[in-house]
């Protein structure tokens, strides 16, 4: 019977913690506090939500993931690219005039159903989704959305009221009304910008985001921002809301599903690649079906406590790791910091300036954008170089939402076209040696006078049956007069489908027709099965099935009779 420790990995976490290591995870405990209270702040804003639900976002998923998540040292919360992608899930939900509820309920179910999702993929063991968007992708993907959040921000850092959407419609707004800009208000976001980069540069010990929201809040006491007409972050409740359950009352369920769906699968996506680049510095082992639950727990979490989806932060994580924090205990001081935050300074919060928030908002856009990694890719792979920027361009020209969906076509196109075209080699022997080798590699390999072998390296599928047969009949019209054998190695055919056995039976038939035999070595035992039930075997022959290449060679060798 599974233990109470295998259904809460905090308790076997805790096994063998020692009292030395308290002192760690309360002083990084209060580092992730203090690092993450900027970005819960600002975060709601790119989906409209008010400010207290960032702040909701960083503590309830905190406890939930550190009691079922299988991490000792990931921290969850809020994520710029899942705001995002919250964001445009959101605005297209309320274009439908019938929608009632508000937005923090609509986001509230939007977590709820993406923890139920990782919930549901963890029984299913489906953690395989986390590579769905390759790294290339997703870099380029995130990189689009970084200019998606600049361009949102242009209203906050200039007090405008900017009403167009996508990237080109907002700048052109701004420059019809530069004349109405509020001053104030962008020279405030332009001096917390710049206080950033130069925090950045010069590697403070406080991170940036931590001295911009400290300072602007005191120069708005000090200055009466609000009379000066600056916006501030407004009331902010006092505790955590009650637990409950976002009603489903007048929300269509379709689009919310979807929505859902494309939020689970970014957010799952990038919180696994951040999860696997912190665990070379960890020592941990990421298993993404595990991370499922930790994941859909804080999610859950987040939907009751009226927040919004979260997944891995990477800003959190290496405070925690640079700070030193040994276990869970790390994440659940971070929460009740943030919550006694919530109690203790929330009439400070409120006269936060907004456009301080839009500074830091812009900074992180910035960090998204992973020039370092997008210069590698194209220098090990132009093709991924190239699916990137298509990603790239998905939620700059089509919107966020939309970008998702070219993000995922980019993936399925490039799997497709990894395995459309499936290479293959002629192989023969080197004289004095045993063994088949690559005639194109093996400048003394020989191909044996009457004996075609040919090594097919991919699956055969549907989609690949007519190049495969194209290239095999145009093998066969090459081959010498005196070919008496042409046999396919099938040591790197993993798969075998209905379409490729009729394929290969048409091409027996071809060969058939010029005195050709066909032949198959190192068959894998589900291709095999295959070719079986489609009757090709059995059209071959048995003896021209051979367990390998040198079973083969033998054969022919001996010049044993066909069957036909």
């Amino acid at each position: 019977m599974p233990s109470v420790a295998s259904y809460i990995p905090l308790i076997s976490g805790l096994s063998g913690y020692r009292a030395a290591w308290l002192k760690s995870d309360v002083s990084a405990g209060l580092a992730i506090a203090a690092v993450g209270l900027p970005s819960a702040i600002a975060y709601p804003a790119l989906a409209g939500l008010p400010a207290e639900t960032g702040l909701y976002a960083s503590i309830a998923p905190l406890v939930a993931y550190a009691l079922f998540g299988p991490s000792r040292k990931l921290i969850v919360g809020p994520d710029a690219g899942t705001m995002t992608v919250l964001a445009a899930v959101l605005t297209t939900l309320f274009a439908d005039p019938g929608l009632t509820a508000s937005r923090t309920t609509v986001a509230a179910l939007l977590a709820m159903i993406v923890g139920g999702l990782c919930l549901a993929a963890r029984l299913a063991r489906l953690g395989i989704l986390a590579t769905f968007l390759s790294r290339p992708i997703l870099t380029g993907f995130f990189a689009g959305i970084s200019l998606s959040i600049l361009v949102s921000q242009i209203g906050r850092v200039t007090g405008l009221k900017i009403g167009s959407d996508g990237l080109i419609g907002p700048i052109f707004e701004l420059l019809g009304k530069l004349d109405a800009i509020h001053l104030p208000s962008l020279a405030l976001a332009v001096s917390a910008f710049a206080l950033l980069q130069a925090a950045r540069i010069f590697r403070s010990p406080i991170p940036g985001p931590i001295i911009v929201v400290v300072l602007a809040t005191a120069l708005s006491a000090m200055f009466d921002f609000e009379a000066l007409g600056i916006a501030v972050v407004g009331d902010i409740p006092g505790s955590m809301p009650p637990l409950a359950i976002p009603s489903l009352a007048g929300i269509s369920l379709q689009p919310l599903l979807l929505g859902a769906a494309a939020i689970f699968l970014v957010s799952f996506g990038s919180g696994i690649i951040a999860a696997r680049s912190f665990s070379a510095q960890t020592g941990e082992r990421v298993d993404p079906n595990r991370e499922l639950s930790g994941f859909g727990a804080a999610n859950i979490a987040a939907g009751l406590f009226g927040a919004f989806p979260v997944t891995a932060s990477d800003s959190r994580t290496a405070v925690n790791l640079l700070v030193g924090g040994k276990s869970q205990i790390a994440g659940l001081v971070a929460a009740a910091g943030l919550l006694a935050t919530i109690v203790f300074l929330g009439d400070s919060l409120r006269i936060l300036p907004i456009p301080a928030l839009g500074a830091i908002l812009a900074a992180t856009a910035l960090s998204l954008i992973d020039i370092d990694a997008l210069k590698q890719t194209w220098r090990i792979s132009r093709m991924e170089f190239a699916f990137a920027l298509i990603a790239m361009w998905g939620p700059i020209g089509l919107g966020v939402l939309n970008g998702v969906v070219i993000a995922i076509a980019a993936t399925l196109v490039y799997l497709l076209q990894k395995s459309m075209f499936p290479r293959y080699a002629i192989l023969g022997r080197i004289p004095g040696r045993d063994g088949f080798f690559k005639l194109h590699r093996a400048p003394d390999a020989l191909a044996v006078e009457g004996l075609t072998v040919c090594m097919i390296q991919g699956s055969l599928l549907f989609f690949n049956t007519d190049y495969i047969a194209e290239k095999l009949r145009a093998l066969v019209d090459d081959l010498p007069e005196d070919t008496r054998w042409f046999v396919i190695d099938a040591s790197a055919i993993p798969q075998i489908d209905s379409s490729a056995a009729i394929m290969l039976q048409e091409v027996r038939a071809y060969m058939a027709d010029r005195g050709i035999a066909l032949g198959l070595a190192e068959l894998h035992t589900d291709a095999l099965e295959m070719l079986e039930r489609s009757g090709l075997v059995e059209e071959i022959g048995r003896p021209m099935i051979f367990e390998s290449i040198e079973d083969c060679y033998h054969a022919f060798s001996r010049d044993r009779p066909l069957s036909r």
